[in-house]
């Protein structure tokens, strides 16, 4: 994965996963929270694993939560970044790596 991409911070990962259809499970004594994707008929396909206290996640981090989530990391990244301002700051963090 490229770094010229931004780290995405906490909210907006859950954000996406909710957009996505995703469901949050129950936390049971752990920092780590659970999120859940089934078809109609209730079998799991996806459960992608959010660790807060490591936000904003890195490319290591990102990659498994896309991987996790069944999709690519530029689609995750898409899903995450999905509102203006995060556009905005992603582009101006573009920008600052072009120049170096």
């Amino acid at each position: 994965m490229s770094s010229e991409r931004p780290r995405l911070e906490h909210k907006d990962v859950i954000k996406a996963l909710r957009a996505l259809g995703f469901d949050a499970q129950p936390k049971k004594g752990t920092s780590h929270q659970h999120w859940k994707f089934s078809d109609s008929e209730g079998t799991l396909l996806h459960k992608v694993t959010v660790d807060e206290p490591k936000s904003p996640f890195g490319p290591v981090l990102v990659k498994s939560m896309a991987s996790q989530a069944g999709l690519s990391v530029k689609r995750f990244y898409e899903a995450c970044l999905n509102n203006k301002e995060r556009k905005k700051e992603a582009a101006k963090y573009q920008k600052k790596k072009l120049k170096k």
